[in-house]
């Protein structure tokens, strides 16, 4: 059924027994402690009234004082796992300034193919991976999957040729495609769905920040492998990576998972945080978690936002496959040393962190930003890939394309942006799960693309691979444009609905937590939240009204 048709009667007159159901015996009734054990057992008798009343048994002051508990263990954490995600996935290119592509003696696109295995390896497993993450504990299987590719790094070091780097790429490939999707799910288990752009900003912003410390990190390196004359600094920054992958591997057995795993909540607060994210509308971070339902996977086919999804993330990653593998050679070809080539990334590193806190704010404090940002955040990267195809290969220019290469900064926004609408905007967990994996896989298909449009044979200005990403963009406003009339077109159809069924709000809500629990979709519920949360409900004359009396008060 459509999340905006109008109800079966059937369903109609299910939710009015639960409905009766809720008042008969939760009117009087205090909740009781609940293990965490109990918390999984969603399928008893009760458990999804129980959970729905639940919320309104705490005080603001309560579940305020539980988020900010789940920001100090989980954000910083995230954040750190993630930057080092980023860091062993891309440092390739910095090892490839210090000699790693001469030492294991690679030719032509070899080098290319280290990072287009990666993704291939990465998409194959992506959705198994999604699955176990599902059906055992996520932080768990999380922690463990980070060990063995911090180990896989640390081998690299060791590589002597295309054979064993290849293989060891795969590897590596295979054990980080969880670490992303993950996170998102981790995000949804934990936050309201106003709450989940900010927080899954928090820790993509370490794709930049932990960059910065990283890069002064190799820095060092490379200083001391030239001072003390041995070379081979590419393998001294896989084993700094692998170590450290490893070490905080082990650190997230103890501190990583959902509410109902992680050890630092008490049985209570495990409870507080199931019922706090109730007004989602897609249960808690326990529901239907051993069902897979082949109807949800259905559902996306005929979906809009799902090829909407796997779509954008595949034009957003086109560059970033790009620049990942080929970003600091390009720095290279406009004229400064290797050394000098970490330190001029530096600054557009903090760029990029700041960037990152200000579109955090702003979608934290006003309604219908997200997909706006997104369109703006890839305008200058359009522009700036244009800049750098159209200059002359000129060291008298080096700064000027090294300008149009720092403006590029922006365009990571609409990729991270997308990933936080996914729990926003999907119930039913086999939906979000296989929607999740979707968008990873277009994620990995673009960066295949972006690694090999960038030929060897096109140096030293890849003119082919600049326009190809300049093109990408172009696609990804359009595609963007598209997907916040559907939504706003849901969000109105369905609030029309509403209106003509009589159904206030306050009725609506605790239909949709209930509906919600029961893990229908968003499709299947038609009381379902507003899609997006922050970003669909409010027309644009709105949104713009209000961005525009912020900016006269000065708030921005």
């Amino acid at each position: 059924m459509s999340a905006v048709d109008a109800p079966d009667p059937l369903l109609e007159l299910d939710i009015e027994s639960k409905r009766q159901g809720i008042a008969e015996k939760h009117v009087d009734h205090e909740l009781k402690d609940m293990s965490s054990e109990k918390i999984g057992e969603v399928e008893a008798e009760g458990s999804e009234a129980d959970y729905v009343a639940a919320e309104n048994r705490y005080t603001k002051e309560e579940l305020h004082k539980l988020k900010r508990k789940a920001d100090r263990y989980l954000l910083p954490l995230m954040w750190l796992c993630y930057g080092i995600q980023q860091t062993d996935k891309t440092s390739l290119g910095t090892q490839a300034i210090f000699g790693l592509r001469e030492d294991t003696h690679l030719v032509g696109q070899q080098y290319s193919w280290l990072t287009t295995v990666f993704y291939i390896t990465y998409m194959i497993f992506e959705f198994p991976s999604n699955i176990l993450l599902q059906r055992y504990k996520m932080g768990r299987m999380l922690s463990c999957y980070m060990i063995c590719w911090g180990i896989v790094v640390l081998c690299i070091g060791f590589c002597q040729n295309f054979t064993q780097l290849v293989t060891l790429r795969a590897l590596q490939g295979f054990f980080e495609c969880c670490i992303s999707p993950g996170f998102i799910l981790v995000v949804g288990s934990w936050y309201k769905t106003r709450e989940h752009a900010s927080r899954g900003l928090v820790f993509q912003s370490a794709n930049a920040g932990f960059g910065v410390i990283a890069q002064l990190v190799m820095y060092g390196l490379g200083i001391a492998a030239q001072n003390n004359g041995k070379g081979e600094a590419w393998r001294y920054i896989s084993y700094f990576l692998g170590g450290l992958t490893t070490v905080v591997g082990i650190l997230c057995l103890f501190l990583l998972g959902t509410p109902s795993e992680v050890r630092w909540l008490s049985p209570r607060e495990k409870e507080m945080a199931s019922a706090r994210i109730m007004s989602n509308n897609t249960g808690h971070d326990r529901t239907a978690i051993k069902t897979w339902k082949w109807n949800q996977i259905r559902e996306c086919l005929v979906d809009p936002c799902f090829w909407f999804a796997g779509l954008n993330a595949f034009l957003s990653s086109v560059p970033n496959g790009g620049l990942t593998t080929f970003g600091n050679i390009l720095y290279t070809t406009f004229g400064f040393t290797s050394l000098q080539t970490i330190l001029i990334d530096i600054p557009r590193n903090v760029f990029s962190v700041i960037y990152f806190v200000i579109i955090g704010l702003a979608v934290s404090r006003w309604k219908d930003l997200r997909l706006y940002f997104m369109m703006f955040s890839i305008i200058t990267p359009f522009a700036g890939f244009l800049g750098i195809s159209l200059l002359p290969n000129d060291p008298a220019h080096k700064w000027t394309k090294w300008g149009c290469y720092f403006i590029t900064v922006p365009y990571v926004i609409a990729l991270f942006l997308a990933w936080s609408l996914i729990p926003s905007n999907i119930a039913g967990r086999t939906k979000r799960t296989i929607t999740s994996s979707w968008t990873f896989v277009g994620y990995c298909v673009g960066n295949m693309c972006g690694s090999q449009i960038f030929k060897a044979q096109d140096a030293p200005k890849y003119t082919s691979g600049t326009v190809g990403c300049a093109i990408c963009f172009a696609l990804e406003f359009l595609l963007l444009a598209s997907w916040r009339v559907v939504l706003v077109m849901r969000n109105r159809k369905r609030d029309r609905q509403m209106r003509e069924q009589g159904i206030s709000e306050e009725e609506r809500i605790v239909q949709g937590k209930i509906l919600g629990e029961q893990d229908y979709t968003d499709f299947e519920n038609p009381y379902y939240g507003d899609y997006g949360g922050t970003l669909t409900n409010y027309p644009f004359r709105r949104s713009w009204r209000a961005f525009s009396q912020a900016v006269a008060l000065g708030v921005t």
